[in-house]
């Protein structure tokens, strides 16, 4: 009995020893997770941004062998990359290693283009909103608020899903036929005046007086409208 025992025991210890030599054999789907929450763990989202991480599936012809220690990931390479390799590290006696593509994308609240604008056309609501757009898409000054360009028109054409800036509209465009009111601490004054540059809210562009034929520097306080002070 007591033989039987011992011999009952021992086998148990042998399987045990064997099952834990063997260490544990991780699926390809915890590895490429695992990778994943290294990438959410480590990298910060831009100020004023999101970041999405997306990482490549294993190669279903690589053969991951079992480890007996804990799995861990690092990141060799430049962080601030879209593309970047996760190494995932097994460090027991029998070490190895895979790489993990991952691309990383950095996205910004702008304003686009919702569809096609054509030269000329006014920016409103049904032509605009505010949406995440990847960096490398966004050209110039991001500009984030849409009610600094409501009312603007296109310089040029915009293309759907174009970021929108301060260099493809304008609030007064060239040749526009403009409004110039002149103030002084005892009148203001009105007259028409045709527009030889662009320019946005505030910004400072050459206006020829309509009656006159006089060219002036004027600032841009609302659509086709300037103003200078006497």
């Amino acid at each position: 009995m007591h033989l039987i025992k011992l011999s009952s025991i021992s086998l148990y210890l042998i399987l045990l020893f064997s099952s834990t030599s063997h260490g544990t054999t991780w699926d390809r789907a915890y590895i490429e997770a695992f990778a994943k929450k290294h990438l959410e763990e480590t990298l910060l989202p831009p100020e004023g941004g999101k970041i999405s991480i997306r990482i490549a599936n294993i190669d279903p012809r690589i053969k991951i062998k079992p480890c007996q220690q804990k799995l861990t990931a690092n990141i060799p390479e430049n962080i601030i990359s879209r593309n970047v390799n996760v190494k995932i590290s097994c460090t027991d006696s029998t070490s190895w290693q895979i790489y993990l593509p991952a691309r990383i994308e950095r996205t910004f609240a702008v304003v686009i283009a919702t569809t096609t604008i054509d030269k000329g056309a006014i920016l409103s609501k049904n032509n605009i909103s505010v949406q995440y757009l990847a960096n490398n898409k966004i050209r110039g000054k991001k500009l984030t608020d849409i009610t600094a360009v409501l009312g603007s028109k296109a310089e040029k054409r915009i293309g759907k899903g174009r970021a929108i800036n301060t260099k493809n509209v304008c609030l007064v465009c060239k040749g526009d036929t403009v409004t110039i009111t002149a103030t002084s601490p005892n009148f203001i004054i009105k007259t028409q005046g045709i527009a030889l540059s662009s320019g946005n809210l505030n910004k400072q562009i050459k206006v020829k007086n309509a009656r006159s034929g006089k060219v002036i520097r004027s600032k841009v306080t609302a659509i086709n409208q300037v103003a200078i002070h006497l």
